[in-house]
């Protein structure tokens, strides 16, 4: 708003206060239709169905997208309007989701094994589920490199691309951010506590009380604001403590990680794999996305593209429908086949 609001201004910011009041809340926060098609040791994999009057999916690779540990999967369907799952189903790409296991984190020695056999169970299942086709495996933050570490597992892996988004390989090159306070806010962000990624991208209360005329900014706050009351193995923890807590040392800096009893090369990677970093992402700088490129050596093409936004806006906010969003389309479109794709069947119907 204006520092001398006009009477339009006054007017819009006055129905977004008794929205807030009366509705409790602007975001239209219902999750995406979906079914459940296979679970097993904690996990869910979820395949995503179009709501009435979208067209059915099309005949093109399944989209299997892969949360951070201790997140929901509602990162990827934050609010009706920024939606990477509304938008992928909209265009008739078979859409899946992978819903991990909790863990407790009070597990001494807790590494990444658990989410990462539950990635690889999911890939497999979302495959079968659509009659063999290979998968587009996408993972954001944490959850890129778990998507990451499945893509190096093993050759037999049904994949058809992977895509990365905001995924540091180099923690060297992540900031040391402290925990953020509370903010005391309207009550559209009760309740939310200093979560990292999610504390260092809610608007503070004078950014708030300025866009009291703008509708859709006041949405997505309130929907960020929901994903971090979602999030709550993050309470207490730093984005980067996470980190360093599974990978001990920096340790995938150097192109492998000991996960479980086994050692994961990221040389083994087979299929084409696309680098998206956020241009202001202050979580995940675009340095320290880009290391994982030089480790990339057994993928046909491996690709970098920086986008628009911070650590949540590059992947669900309002400027992702322009940025983030078209290129994973095009990849999906385009990306070149891996050395040995496996054979497609007419998907389950």
């Amino acid at each position: 708003m204006d520092l001398l609001p006009s009477p339009v201004q006054v007017v819009a910011a006055a129905g977004n206060v008794a929205s807030l009041l009366l509705n409790q809340g602007l975001a239209d926060l219902r999750p995406a239709s979906h079914d459940v098609i296979g679970s097993g040791d904690g996990h869910r994999v979820l395949r995503f169905r179009p709501e009435d009057g979208v067209p059915a999916p099309g005949p093109g690779d399944p989209v299997l997208l892969v949360p951070p540990v201790a997140l929901p999967w509602t990162c990827y369907d934050l609010r009706r309007g920024c939606s990477l799952v509304e938008r992928l189903v909209d265009t008739g790409r078979p859409t899946y989701a992978v819903d991990l296991p909790e863990v407790s984190f009070r597990e001494r020695d807790l590494d990444l094994a658990p989410w990462l056999a539950a990635t690889v169970a999911a890939v497999r299942t979302v495959a079968d589920d659509a009659g063999g086709r290979p998968v587009h495996l996408v993972g954001w933050s944490l959850g890129g490199t778990l998507a990451l570490l499945a893509a190096a597992s093993g050759p037999d892996l049904p994949l058809a691309s992977l895509s990365l988004l905001a995924t540091p390989t180099d923690t060297a090159e992540v900031p040391m951010v402290a925990p953020l306070r509370p903010l005391p806010l309207h009550p559209l962000l009760r309740r939310t506590t200093d979560l990292l990624p999610l504390g260092g991208l809610l608007a503070g209360p004078l950014s708030v009380a300025t866009h009291l005329d703008d509708r859709e900014y006041l949405a997505q706050v309130e929907a960020v604001a929901r994903l971090g009351e979602q999030a709550a193995s993050y309470r207490g923890r730093a984005w980067g403590q996470l980190h360093h807590r599974f990978l001990p040392g920096n340790a995938l800096a150097s192109g492998t990680l000991k996960v479980g009893r086994r050692r994961v090369a990221l040389a083994k990677v087979r299929v084409p794999v696309l680098v998206l970093a956020g241009a202001e992402d202050g979580i995940a700088p675009v340095a320290a996305v880009r290391a994982v490129l030089p480790h990339l050596t057994g993928s046909p093409e491996a690709r970098l593209e920086i986008v628009p936004g911070g650590h949540l806006g590059m992947l669900t906010g309002r400027g992702a429908r322009d940025g983030t969003w078209p290129v994973l389309e095009e990849w999906f479109q385009t990306a070149p086949e891996p050395a040995s794709a496996p054979r497609k069947r007419a998907p389950r119907t």
